[in-house]
């Protein structure tokens, strides 16, 4: 309504005010009236012309004082007009931010959608990757456990060759008591010629196997042991005669040496053996006393020593000689591993057959071994069997009768 309104104002403010300056010319033209000295109808003229400029000026006044929206037109269009372009080109900007942002979400969609699948592989993988790491797993524990039983294997291969080093040194020691054993029998061999020898040096005189179940027993036990090896060297130095008295003679100090080890916890093997050789009806018999941890030397079905008889030793000293060997290092062989045995049990009857199987055998090479038939400590005896390792091939022809 506002703007009609301003209209009809306009078209009514128009009508009276070109009615006044129509009359206004019309009077000034009837007067004659001259301005600036102009002639009266140019005055009437300019008087019709500012009459209309005035009709303008008072019709856009109003305009003006009436419309803001006509002052704003007027007046401030080019900086809406600029300000228009601006929005336009917001809007615009704002659109393309829009379709772009629209095409990003898109994307953002797409990528999620491959994340969400490579999630969904990265799942798989990984549960494929569990179910292939168990076996890994415990192949891996199989390997630990082997790398510890093979780490138990070589603390005991290490234990093993220390011990071996301890036997090669007990060995060497052996052999330098061996030399000693021979100087002695060289400085003998006057004695040797003067008289027989009874009890060689290291000839054991009492041997037993002791476990106390009370230390304090252990004075008591050493001296049966002394007086059994007195009544032993009683018998083989003065045979006949009443052991009446004490003839052998044992360092002090190795008795209470002997004395503290049997204390001990465990089974001890005691041996007293001759220090020397003696004669046949000496005084004196000197004796050292020998201990160690009882232990087990030899077990069933050991072989403790093997040898070859050529296919040219066919004869009964040959053969008799080999076999002897044998025997003499499987015993030395039983004794390096701590038996105290001075000889070994087998049955002669079957050692016999042997030798006359081998006697009887056709010309080859035959392997013979000495094999243990029981377990034995180290103060037990050695039972042992020689075999030939394979068939001995007969000497008689085939069909031949058998005498």
């Amino acid at each position: 309504m506002t703007g009609w309104l301003l209209i009809l104002m306009l078209l009514v403010l128009g009508g009276v005010l070109a009615t006044l300056g129509d009359r206004l010319g019309s009077k000034v033209g009837k007067a004659r009236l001259s301005l600036m000295g102009l002639r009266p109808r140019r005055t009437a003229v300019l008087i019709t012309v500012l009459t209309g400029s005035l009709i303008s000026a008072l019709s856009l006044g109003l305009l003006l004082l009436v419309s803001r929206q006509l002052r704003v037109g007027l007046f401030e269009l080019n900086a809406l007009q600029t300000k228009l372009n601006d929005s336009r080109n917001a809007l615009k900007a704002s659109r393309q931010a829009q379709k772009k942002a629209s095409r990003e979400l898109l994307q953002a969609q797409a990528e999620r959608s491959r994340a969400s699948k490579d999630l969904a592989d990265a799942k798989a993988k990984a549960e494929t990757l569990r179910q292939a790491l168990v076996p890994l797993q415990q192949q891996r524990q199989q390997l630990e456990a082997e790398r510890a039983r093979l780490s138990r294997d070589v603390k005991a291969r290490d234990a093993e060759i220390r011990r071996t080093e301890a036997e090669l040194a007990q060995v060497r020691d052996r052999i330098r008591s061996g030399e000693a054993e021979l100087r002695q029998l060289e400085k003998n061999v006057l004695a040797l010629r003067r008289g027989s020898v009874v009890l060689s040096s290291g000839e054991p005189l009492a041997t037993a196997t002791l476990r106390l179940d009370n230390p304090g027993q252990a004075k008591q036990v050493i001296d049966q042991m002394l007086r059994e090896a007195n009544l032993q060297a009683y018998q083989r130095v003065l045979p006949g005669e009443k052991a009446d008295r004490q003839i052998l003679l044992v360092p002090r100090n190795d008795i209470e040496r002997l004395e503290q080890v049997i204390r001990q916890p465990g089974t001890w093997v005691v041996n007293i053996r001759s220090a020397a050789n003696v004669l046949l009806g000496e005084k004196v018999v000197y004796a050292i006393p020998e201990v160690r941890p009882n232990t087990q030397v030899v077990n069933t079905g050991d072989v403790l020593a093997r040898t070859t008889l050529e296919r040219n030793e066919t004869n009964n000293e040959a053969v008799r000689n080999r076999l002897n060997l044998l025997l003499a290092s499987a015993l030395a062989e039983a004794q390096r591993r701590g038996s105290l045995s001075q000889g070994l049990q087998f049955d002669a009857n079957r050692l016999n057959s042997l030798g006359q199987q081998l006697l009887e055998r056709a010309p080859s090479r035959i392997e013979l071994e000495v094999v243990t038939l029981r377990s034995s400590d180290t103060a037990d005896p050695v039972a042992v069997e020689l075999r030939a390792v394979g068939d001995i091939p007969s000497n008689t022809p085939a069909g031949a009768p058998t005498p």
